[in-house]
């Protein structure tokens, strides 16, 4: 594993279906630490495509929100990278 990667903690048994490969080429971008995901719940608006954005900063790094269906989960990003960095990498990825 090359230095500049990345882990994916996985500590929950669920997560929104498609997030774990999306966070797996996250942790590919340099500056990317840690990322976490965390809970899972319901949301009121229906979305149909699996979104994710940051929300709000954190020490060290981002919290995020993935969306899809009904579902809605926190992921905790650890990286040394600013907002706009952070939110071109996910436009990115999320693009392919």
């Amino acid at each position: 594993m090359a230095s500049s990667s990345g882990r994916l903690v996985l500590n929950h048994s669920t997560h929104i279906p498609g997030l774990i490969p999306i966070l797996d080429c996250l942790t590919q971008q340099v500056g990317i630490q840690t990322i976490t995901p965390g809970v899972i719940g319901p949301a009121r608006s229906n979305t149909q495509r699996l979104t994710l954005k940051v929300s709000v900063p954190i020490r060290g790094g981002f919290k995020l929100i993935a969306r899809k269906g009904k579902t809605v989960q926190e992921v905790f990003v650890i990286a040394s990278l600013e907002q706009a960095e952070l939110e071109a990498a996910i436009a990115e990825i999320l693009t392919r």
